[in-house]
């Protein structure tokens, strides 16, 4: 399938002058620089050095990580569609997520912390026990990276090269992939976080450009409120192409087929809590800090970061519908394939096409840049998370005296086995929800996240929930999430000016209502099976909830902590490995020393040693109040925009 650009002779293509392509380069440059620097810095030579950065991240990075994951070539492109084609409602996702990032840091983590673990299945393993339910959330998890995460990434990135070089889909794909597949595999979350700091960095400055010239190009807000109505496409049919008139708010009618307000209020909470608080990107962050503090400081940062994304993705979304109404808001299938490349729709361009409209000679290599950024950083982000769930949740499953030098291995091969089966996924994303991008990731995070979320929130809160309860939970909760995704791609949105086919379930329960639905069944059926069975050992329960995490934790003899067992590796006094000259080399790279690495070496059982909760969640009491004063201001800060914009 070749989807170039149709005319290489149209002005949307951005013509690079010396200027950009010494931007582009600069940045390429420091990506590498920080690459090599946290490559050579980082201890990977054990799990916790690789996939945690040692524990030893400060409040700013993580901060910085934690939004540059979140936002992706997705939210320039996806969310800048969105907006073109609904207005800014679908910037409630942001809005949204602020507050939940500080519940992040100030609920979950601490007890994450308090546990001593690397991924989020290994939480639940320890919570309840047994395995059948950290091998499901494992599994599933990076199902999600593959369907919702890592494809649409590639091929929002891809869109953006694609309409604003010239540049063919797939080639595209491969190259960024090449970049990204490296510095996961190399440099491990080390350089992953300090790239991603870098990252949003260049992202803020570029849209920060980009937002101040496109507003002075429509004049102002008030010009895009004025000039909104009129932003109407040639092929326009009837009430096809017409720009909505609920586009400036964010609580809508319940019957809004797009964002109705329930759904805004609850479903996409529903959605946030899971994505934030559970999911091995975000926490994978929070964990990797030094302390509880920062990781409340990077939280409050990133809280701070999103409030700013309405403004900088979603109204230049708007603006590129009324500056380039033709071909951002076309309605024929004949007039979007001439103007995109995509039948279905072209609301995916509105960000590239205002960057190549917009943007002066000198600048547009900083959008670029700013747009690999975006996408670099959160593919680096999911891979090293991907990596680090199937090497600690799924390979120890399998071989539970796994070497740490053979976890990381196994991580490493399972980054590019995983990138290339994103790559098989992306041709059927051209043609779902009408080319709105945005829709489908969410759609599909509402059929399968809830019953995750209900599961994490209940464990965390709830004392009396045991495995029996959750494992149904999930069960249940996944039956009917299935039912509802095979529905919903099995029919898809007619085109407008067409006849509604779809059954009433799909028109008249949107996803963001049915991730309600889902999350109460779960709920419900979490609740009842874990009363009518026999409540958990008391023995599952300290430093394994909010209500127990300063409790001492006693000790099991079941798994280990890697933690402590890299720290017992360290103080080792036997003798080096004699190894040849090419291993050396590979080690200097990859960081995979076998000297400083002994997960499970032992012939026999070693007891799980998880650092008390008393030790771990100690905060200076005078940073504390002012990390708290901080989340207060932001806090209000995000009260003030939902007001606003209601």
């Amino acid at each position: 399938m070749d989807v170039t650009t149709s005319s290489t002779d149209s002005d949307l293509l951005i013509r690079l002058n010396g200027i950009d392509i010494a931007v582009i380069v600069i940045f390429l440059a420091m990506v590498m620089g920080i690459g090599i620097w946290a490559m050579l810095r980082s201890n990977k030579g054990n799990v916790q050095g690789y996939f945690l950065a040692g524990r030893d991240v400060s409040w700013w990075a993580v901060g910085a990580s934690l939004f540059a994951s979140n936002i992706s070539s997705i939210s320039m492109v996806g969310m800048a569609g969105s907006g073109a084609s609904t207005g800014i409602a679908v910037a409630a996702y942001e809005l949204n997520g602020m507050f939940i990032l500080l519940l992040l840091g100030w609920v979950f983590v601490p007890v994450y912390m308090a546990s001593g673990i690397i991924t989020m299945p290994e939480y639940i393993k320890h919570r309840f026990g047994g395995e059948r339910i950290r091998l499901y959330l494992a599994v599933l998890c990076i199902l999600l990276y593959i369907f919702a995460k890592i494809s649409t990434d590639l091929y929002s990135g891809a869109i953006f090269i694609q309409q604003s070089l010239g540049w063919s889909l797939y080639p595209s794909i491969l190259g960024l992939l090449l970049i990204t597949v490296v510095f996961t595999i190399t440099g491990g979350l080390t350089a992953v976080i300090y790239t991603d700091a870098l990252a949003a960095f260049v992202m803020l400055i570029g849209s920060t450009v980009l937002m101040i010239l496109s507003f002075i190009e429509v004049g102002g807000y008030s010009g895009l409120k004025d000039s909104w109505d009129s932003a109407i496409p040639a092929d326009a049919n009837g009430t096809c192409g017409l720009p909505p008139d609920n586009a400036f708010h964010l609580f809508r009618k319940a019957s809004d087929p797009d964002y109705p307000w329930p759904g805004v209020v609850f479903g996409i909470t529903i959605l946030s809590t899971w994505y934030f608080c559970t999911d091995q990107v975000l926490a994978q962050r929070s964990l990797a800090s030094k302390n509880l503090l920062n990781a409340k400081g990077g939280s409050a940062f990133a809280a701070l970061l999103k409030t700013t994304l309405l403004f900088l993705m979603v109204m230049p979304g708007m603006i590129s519908r009324v500056l380039y109404a033709d071909e951002v808001a076309c309605v024929t299938p004949e007039v979007c394939e001439e103007a995109c490349g995509n039948a279905a729709g072209c609301t995916n361009i509105a960000y590239p096409r205002l960057v190549a409209g917009v943007m002066p000679a000198g600048l547009r290599g900083l959008m670029i840049a700013a747009v690999l950024a975006a996408l670099m950083s959160s593919l680096t982000s999911v891979f090293n998370s991907a990596a680090t769930v199937v090497s600690i949740d799924l390979w120890k499953a399998v071989r539970p005296k796994a070497k740490d030098l053979e976890l990381m291995i196994v991580g490493r091969v399972f980054v590019a086995a995983l990138a290339a089966v994103s790559i098989l996924w992306i041709p059927i994303l051209t043609g779902l929800q009408s080319g709105r991008m945005m829709e489908y990731v969410q759609s599909v995070s509402s059929f399968l996240a809830p019953p995750i979320c209900a599961c994490y929130v209940l464990a965390i809160l709830w004392l009396r929930m045991n495995e029996s309860g959750a494992f149904w939970g999930l069960a249940i909760g996944l039956i009917c999430g299935l039912i509802r995704m095979v529905i919903e791609f099995s029919n898809p949105a007619p085109t407008c000016g067409t006849v509604e086919y779809r059954p009433e379930i799909l028109t008249s329960v949107t996803f963001l209502h049915f991730a309600i639905i889902l999350f109460v069944i779960s709920v419900f059926v979490t609740v009842f099976v874990s009363l009518v069975t026999p409540p958990p050992e008391k023995e599952r329960l300290p430093a394994l909830t909010w209500w127990t995490r300063f409790q001492m934790p006693i000790y099991e003899e079941e798994g280990e902590s890697v933690d402590k067992l890299c720290e017992e590796s360290e103080e080792s006094s036997e003798e080096p490995e004699e190894i040849s000259s090419w291993r050396r080399a590979l080690e200097c790279i990859c960081g995979c020393n076998p000297n400083k690495s002994s997960t499970g070496t032992s012939e026999e059982p070693v007891k799980r040693k998880r650092v008390p909760g008393s030790v771990t969640l100690y905060q200076d009491p005078n940073w504390t109040v002012f990390v708290n004063i901080c989340s207060i201001v932001v806090m209000a800060l995000g009260v003030f925009i939902w007001g606003f914009f209601a």
